[in-house]
Formats: C-alpha cells, sequence, structure tokens
C-alpha cells in the first residue's frame, strides 16, 4: 500500500513541479493497485484480524487524561495508542476518498481494459469529483509529512518497533528515561 501511495503522489505532484514524463499510466496503475491492496487489507481485518485493534476504546480516552495530568501514567498494552489510531482513521478516511474519486476518475481513460465514458457526470460533477481528488492529495502529503517527522523521533522509536513485532513493549532504555 505504501509503495502505491508514494508512486501516485509522486505522478500527481512531480509533474506540477516541472518534471517533464508520462505520469497518468503509472498513476492509474499504481491506483488500481492501492485499490486492490484496500480491498485485500479489508478482507483480512474483517475475517482474520478484527476491528478491536484500531477501534478507539474507552480506555484509550484515558490517555488524554495523561496529556493534562503528568502525574497520572497509565500503562496500556494495547498495540496501537490513541495517537496512531487516531492517524490511522484520518488516513485511512482520505485514502478511500481518492480511491472513489479515482475510480470515478477512470471513466475518462482509455485503458487496456475499458474505453473512456466521459459523460457520466456533469461538468459541475466532475469538477467537485477533481477538488475532492486533490484536496485529499494535499491532505495526504501533510499526514505523510507528519508520519515521516514523528516517526524520527526518538522518543517514538519504542512505537515504530512495536508495529514491526506486533506487540506493544516498553522498549526505552535507561538511558532514553
Amino acid at each position: 500500500m505504501a509503495i502505491a501511495v508514494i508512486v501516485c503522489l509522486a505522478t500527481a505532484f512531480l509533474p506540477i513541479l516541472g518534471f517533464k514524463f508520462a505520469w497518468v499510466d503509472p498513476h492509474w496503475i499504481a491506483g488500481v493497485l492501492l485499490i486492490l491492496c484496500i480491498l485485500f487489507h479489508l478482507f483480512r481485518v474483517f475475517s482474520a484480524l478484527g476491528l478491536s485493534s484500531m477501534a478507539i476504546a474507552r480506555e484509550d480516552l484515558t490517555e488524554l487524561r495523561a496529556v493534562y495530568d503528568p502525574a497520572f501514567d497509565q500503562e496500556t498494552t494495547n498495540k496501537y495508542d490513541l495517537g496512531q489510531k487516531l492517524y490511522h482513521h484520518c488516513t485511512a478516511t482520505i485514502i478511500l476518498a481518492l480511491c472513489v474519486t479515482g475510480g470515478l476518475m477512470l471513466a475518462k481513460l482509455d485503458t487496456w481494459f475499458w474505453d473512456r465514458v466521459p459523460g457520466l457526470f456533469s461538468d459541475f460533477q466532475w469538477g467537485v469529483v477533481y477538488a475532492i481528488h486533490g484536496a485529499a492529495a494535499l491532505f495526504l502529503i501533510m499526514t505523510f509529512i507528519l508520519h515521516t517527522y514523528f516517526t524520527s523521533l526518538p522518543e517514538h522509536r519504542d512505537l515504530l518497533l512495536s508495529m514491526i513485532r506486533g506487540t506493544k513493549e516498553n522498549n526505552k532504555s535507561e538511558n532514553q528515561l
């Protein structure tokens, strides 16, 4: 999924920055692959993993108390903390908006599998689809930058390792405390 998102972002914004290349085919192919990856991910979530690890529960909301009350320190064993869950939900919403609008925009392209059907919507409706797609792409860049920034912080390294390992462990050494 990440590779498809990066290819979509690169093929969408590099031409705007002045890089000249044939970007349309790689863009829609990466978009279709992203849609397929998301469908596979949703199948895995609903059939094997379950929604519980990403659902925001009452105990997640108690993490907010630690922001206002430094004396309150509650260690949870959840794989994902509240910030990660909120980031996931935000990014998922943005990517779903991109996939839906991008899927609609495929109707305007001649591809290997179908002929274009440009009269699917009125000009105004196409404008709304393009505006949503463009705004969602800009929001995705923002979340990509935030993700890269927070992943690089030493105090969040244990969260990165917990995502890789699949369990939440306190990976801070004595030197980091």
